[in-house]
């Protein structure tokens, strides 16, 4: 029995195909986002059996999530992110608490019972502040791309502060950091600290160990560390933090086929 699982994500699409019984990864894809997101996705899970010498007929069941989540007209249902994330995670590292997953345009703090269900949560996706978006516009101030902005910032001697969250007044701000004779490394430091004392507090939720970080922000080097220091407590990142919501959704299919199987 193979699964599918599509996240149509705000910045990217991601497919995950299981083996629906072992719930073993048989092959993953990422692209960016665009206008077409139903054909997009379409193209991706193609690309992704092709790779993995599946064909389109042996998916027994898939889910879509995410953002773009009711475009994915093929899917068999449509499950939030907020449930597939955890589901996701959970899997990846059983006994997680606590998920920060931060990506394109928002970010999101979830709270894990034991058994891994979701008890609270508290997401952005109204402002930039806090998002990839603005770790991207930051980066590109400062004359990098987003997978350099991580290295930057490990070199930094110490983290200048950085006053504003909204994406515009902080473009002056480092404007003016800079002006100031402030190191572009200090600058970067300054704009992780930022981010993870925004997700720190969101919602007025607090971080129970064990911490989980996911999205695609996760992947930037030392971002983990700043949010580690901001939270009090150690942040794991996720393997394939990218993929960890697109992995729960294709579990949620196959759970519902089991479920299936048990009501006949």
């Amino acid at each position: 029995m193979i699964v599918a699982g599509i996240d149509a994500g705000s910045r990217t699409i991601k497919v995950v195909l299981l083996d629906g019984e072992t719930l073993t990864v048989l092959g993953a894809g990422v692209v960016d986002q665009g206008i077409e997101q139903e054909a997009l996705a379409e193209r991706l899970l193609q690309d992704v059996l092709e790779n993995a010498g599946i064909r389109r007929d042996d998916v027994a069941a898939m889910v879509a999530t995410g953002y773009g989540r009711k475009l994915i007209h093929a899917a068999d249902t449509q499950i939030t992110e907020i449930s597939c994330q955890a589901v996701g995670v959970s899997h990846c590292l059983p006994g997680a608490r606590t998920v920060i997953d931060i990506g394109g345009q928002d970010s999101k703090f979830l709270q894990l019972l034991p058994s891994g269900r979701v008890s609270d949560f508290a997401m952005n996706d109204r402002c930039a502040a806090g998002t990839g978006r603005f770790l991207e516009t930051a980066a590109a101030q400062l004359g990098v791309r987003v997978a350099e902005f991580g290295e930057m910032a490990g070199r930094s001697a110490e983290a200048a502060q950085i006053s504003s969250m909204c994406v515009v007044f902080a473009e002056t701000e480092i404007v003016g950091l800079l002006a100031q004779g402030c190191t572009a490394e200090d600058i970067a430091a300054g704009i992780q600290a930022s981010i993870a004392q925004r997700i720190g507090c969101m919602g007025g939720l607090k971080a129970t160990p064990p911490v989980v970080f996911t999205g695609g922000v996760a992947l930037v080097p030392t971002m983990g560390s700043a949010l580690s220091a901001a939270l009090g407590h150690p942040v794991t990142v996720a393997p394939e933090p990218q993929l960890t919501c697109a992995l729960g959704a294709a579990i949620m299919a196959a759970r519902r086929i089991d479920a299936s199987s048990d009501s006949e």
